[in-house]
């Protein structure tokens, strides 16, 4: 396309987005060049779109100046298909809505609100998504709608097509229907009477060709989103039910979709699940056929009598077994399945075990054992590696699934440095499943791919292979290319099945749409996209290709990222760019992802590594320096969904060591504090203490707003409110006494009071409370006066206004400090609670995550799970009734104590709201001081609820993060400590 028809779109983009939203800079586009497939193009401009009016706009521009558009959602699909090298827009973030129906069994969503959170949102009413793909903790609903990604469960009885309603969906032209709105539909009618009676011409010629008609069902019998989606001329009349579920599976080659209306499913409140293993994978799928027939009594009783069974109104909801997924060898050995590794000791050839995850769910206890028994009766009649065991505890068969759902990363993580991951996705006839189960096994080794892996969803005839593949030579891409023709030639020719079942056609099957099709069905695919899209702007390439060899073009590389084997970031060259990470990453949305600071990094390595281009690597670094470094957090949220357990926090830090070498200014400085840090400290009160006295005397508004100005002129940290006054330890203040070995021991006259090393994070030596605060007492009296009533004798560790944990050095990159701070803590801490004999206490949880990590000898605790654990017994709770919020902070969760906070604060009220899609904060050390707007966006979503609940006060454990949550809430935060302390009373004869 001509440059100038790119800069006279953007000139008029411009008028209807704000800049902010435009990117076209070297960094981005690159950035965005990447999804999870294994395809890359480079998009002209990148537009995060935040409605329907601007989707409008843009498409009416793009088609006024012939240049081609491509959706992204999430970006988690397969097989290219939301990549462009012209526009590329987005709608995520932006695109969250939703309206559920009074009976609770309709929703309404837009795109971008991730599959997950819809089933949290319906959970309160035993309903459910019924797309189910393994990514739904990370896709969005338009990927999931427009791949028609379905998953272990819903099969093609409850599929996107199967329980779509009703659409609401942008065309080319930039015309808005909403098929389930009588008056979108009748303007219409009137403005598009040539596309609705082509639509019933189609109708009615596919119809009327028997042979066609007969195909579209079986093909869509099982499994199938190769091309574009035909059975809606075969299920519907009217015309906009057609158009409707046209969009399911079209990848965006058809239109936009803005809305999207649902039926939502009944969720089974009992659920088992097992992990079956086999020792050949004949046996393991002949059994899948076996279980596939076992139906439930109950279900089929009560469809007979008309009642409602699962939501779904198909015949489906009787199957007992309502999932079973298949994991071979080679899945099992890339997760290290304990049994597979026992296996492999008994055997000199272990390459036949396959595990089946099976489930079963019912609507009461005695029907799921009903169901398990009529399983194992007709698992009798194979031979299983161990005995059958059903389970039908959460935590433990939650464990198998999230197994199961990170098979793909984790192989792509075992893969030869530089290598590429990529899935294909193929279906079969469920009657042909144990043939074409070996054959397909039998194929991938003949072509010499040793390390792939077959798994997925069995009950269903649906897999999906793994192969970790090179493409840096022209005999490997001819290795893949000749894989792909047999795959092609047994798939189709051989059993008729599905070259794509799930993962959508993208550009990796497109040249064989046609091939699996045949010409009727591909000539009535063609005629469709021509209706839709008569200049071909909206997503070209995908589906549509006339290119045969466009699926071993445009490979996305994987350069390695130099990082040492001892450095904790040493995963991030496991990483296959899935992008299940930016589910939990705050700056996700706002700067870059996770995700893509890898990506980018990656090419930035290489850059340096080759060479080659050192004009384009300066500006990569210049650019990546505000979104890739200083507002990435570092919080290590992003792990926590990455099935490689993957830290971009760790990589940041390498990065930010990088640009703080040893004898720079910088690092010098940070030394120097380590060294002079009670100091330092000291001198930093007094700064507290003018910027106190500045609030008093000007008033919040107008401090405010003069700090506002200066922070923005200058870059000097934010002041806001909720800035704390200066806070000092002081002996007759706290009562205690110093003991002869040095350390520092409240004083009791009881020796049967237990004892605590209790270590006052250096924030909160620091920093007492704000101006307006709710609570009197600063923190650290606080938490020595809950201990006392707990009978707890307190000790201090000796010169602790020097300790620190190391967090602020290894935040800044200065790691080497970090841990030696951490070093000179543990020392100290290993002397006063006499070698590990008492327990330890922090009163901030990010400093206690990070002493966990480097001393290993002590038992360390934060303050929600010592008073879990150690206090509650001797403590007396009374529950408030006053509703109260409570924030779990990054580091609470990544040490699984998120459930302990909570119960913790249960105890102590009826009505405990922990506010929904909010994860880190953001504030990040002093991040939230130097970069506010971080802190901001990662809580966007706080106030409207805090506001909404009626709450007055919230509370968490860790000081910096509830001055970030206090000034972007509207309510003040405070330590947990202090919600116990008033809802709790010294039990008798404790000490």
């Amino acid at each position: 396309m001509a440059k100038s028809n790119y800069m006279a779109f953007l000139h008029d983009a411009s008028q209807v987005i704000p800049q902010e939203r435009i990117y076209t800079d070297e960094l981005r586009r690159l950035a965005w060049g990447t999804d999870a497939g294994f395809y890359r193009l480079i998009p002209q401009i990148v537009i995060r779109s935040s409605s329907e009016g601007e989707i409008s706009d843009l498409l009416r521009l793009a088609n006024r100046y012939g240049l081609p558009v491509t959706f992204r959602a999430a970006g988690t699909s397969l097989s290219g298909q939301a990549i462009s090298d012209s526009i590329l827009i987005v709608a995520g973030k932006n695109w969250e809505k939703y309206s559920i129906s009074p009976d609770h069994e309709q929703i309404t969503l837009q795109p971008g609100i991730i599959g997950q959170r819809v089933n949290e949102i319906l959970a309160l009413y035993g309903r459910k998504f019924a797309p189910d793909p393994a990514s739904v903790k990370s896709a969005m609903v338009g990927g999931i709608v427009m791949n028609n990604a379905s998953g272990m469960n819903c099969g093609t009885h409850a599929n996107s097509d199967k329980v779509l309603l009703s659409a609401r969906i942008v065309l080319a032209d930039g015309t808005v229907l909403d098929t389930g709105d009588d008056i979108s539909r009748a303007s219409f009618e009137a403005t598009h009477t040539d596309f609705l009676n082509r639509i019933c011409e189609l109708r009615d010629e596919i119809r009327a060709n028997e042979e066609l008609s007969a195909r579209i069902r079986y093909k869509y019998s099982i499994k199938n989103v190769t091309g574009l989606n035909l059975l809606p001329f075969i299920r519907f009349d009217d015309p906009f039910d057609i158009i409707a579920h046209l969009m399911v599976g079209s990848e965006g080659t058809l239109a936009f979709l803005s809305q999207i209306t649902m039926r939502t499913e009944y969720d089974y409140p009992y659920k088992a699940s097992a992990m079956l293993y086999f020792k050949s994978i004949k046996d393991a799928c002949r059994a899948v056929v076996a279980m596939k027939k076992l139906h439930s009594n109950e279900e089929l009783k009560m469809k007979n009598e008309g009642l409602p069974c699962d939501g779904t109104a198909q015949p489906d909801s009787s199957f007992i077994v309502k999932g079973a997924e298949l994991l071979d060898y080679k899945s099992l050995s890339s997760v290290d399945d304990p049994v597979y590794l026992k296996y492999k000791q008994e055997v000199s050839d272990a390459s036949g075990l396959t595990a089946v995850l099976t489930e079963t769910k019912a609507r009461t206890r005695e029907e799921l054992e009903q169901n398990i028994s009529a399983i194992e009766a007709c698992l009798e009649a194979f031979s299983t590696y161990i005995p059958v065991h059903f389970t039908d505890r959460p935590e433990e068969y939650s464990k198998y699934w999230a197994i199961r759902s990170g098979i793909f990363p984790s192989v792509g993580g075992t893969r030869q440095p530089g290598t590429t991951c990529l899935i294909e996705d193929v279906a079969f006839h469920i009657e042909d499943l144990p043939e074409a189960t070996a054959d397909l096994q039998q194929l991938i080794a003949r072509h010499g791919y040793d390390d792939a892996c077959i798994y997925g969803h069995a009950l269903e005839g649906n897999y999906h292979f793994i192969l970790n593949q090179s493409f840096s030579t022209d005999a490997e891409v001819k290795r893949y290319e000749e894989l792909m023709n047999d795959v092609k030639s047994l798939v189709v020719d051989k059993y008729d099945g599905s070259l794509k079942a799930e993962h959508g056609t993208g550009r990796n099957m497109a040249p064989f749409v046609k091939y699996e099709w045949g010409e009727a069905a591909f000539e009535a695919m063609k005629t469709v996209k021509q209706l839709f899209d008569p200049k071909c702007l909206l997503n070209p390439g995908v589906i549509f290709n006339d290119d045969p060899q466009c699926h071993i073009k445009n490979f996305k590389p994987l350069p390695l990222i130099p990082v040492d084997e001892a450095s904790p970031a040493e995963k991030v060259n496991k990483c296959i760019e899935c992008g299940f990470c930016e589910v939990n990453c705050l700056s996700c949305g706002f700067t870059l992802s996770s995700r893509q600071r890898i990506v980018l990094q990656r090419e930035i390595s290489r850059l340096k590594q080759s060479g080659e281009n050192q004009e384009r690597l300066v500006l990569l670094e210049k650019q990546y320096r505000y979104p890739g470094n200083q507002t990435c957090a570092g919080d290590g949220l992003c792990s926590m969904s990455c099935p490689m357990n993957i830290n971009t926090g760790d990589l940041t830090h390498i990065i930010r060591q990088e640009l703080l070498p040893k004898g720079s200014l910088g690092y010098k400085a940070g030394d120097f504090v380590a060294n002079h840090f009670a100091g330092v400290k000291s001198t930093l009160r007094p700064v507290l203490s003018l910027a106190n006295f500045g609030h008093s005397v000007l008033g919040t508004k107008a401090m405010s707003s003069i700090t506002k100005g200066m922070h923005n002129l200058l870059g000097i940290p934010l002041w806001t409110p909720a800035m704390p006054k200066f806070y000092r330890i002081g002996n007759e203040e706290l009562g205690y006494t110093v003991v002869p070995q040095g350390n520092s021991s409240f004083f009791t006259p009881n020796s049967s009071f237990n004892k605590v090393v209790y270590f006052p994070s250096c924030i909160n030596q620091t920093m007492g409370l704000p101006k307006r605060s709710p609570v009197v007492q600063p923190l650290v009296n606080k938490m020595i006066s809950l201990l006392r009533k707990g009978g707890y004798e307190v000790i201090f560790p000796k010169d602790m206004d020097k300790l620190c944990c190391g967090t602020i050095w290894e935040s800044k990159g200065m790691l080497d400090i970090a841990d030696r701070k951490a070093a000179e803590l543990e020392a100290s801490l290993w002397e006063a609670s006499e070698q590990g004999k008492y327990p330890v206490l922090c009163d901030q949880s990010p400093c206690l995550h990070r002493m966990r990590e480097t001393i290993k000898k002590m038992k360390l605790y934060e303050p929600a799970e010592f008073i879990y654990t150690f206090l509650r017994d001797r403590l007396v709770f009374t529950q408030t009734d006053r509703p109260v919020a409570l924030h779990i902070t990054c580091s609470m969760r990544k040490m699984g104590l998120a459930a302990t906070i909570i119960s913790l604060a249960k105890l102590c009220s009826t009505h405990v709201i922990i506010p929904e899609e909010v994860g880190c904060c953001g504030f990040a050390g002093d991040r939230g001081f130097t970069y506010p707007e971080l802190n901001s966006y990662a809580l966007r979503k706080l106030r409207p609820q805090i506001e909404a609940s009626g709450v007055a006060i919230g509370y968490s454990n860790s000081r910096t993060c509830e001055i970030g949550l206090t000034t972007n809430s509207g309510i003040p935060y405070v330590s947990i400590a202090y919600l116990v302390d008033q809802c709790t009373e010294k039990a008798e004869n404790k000490e």
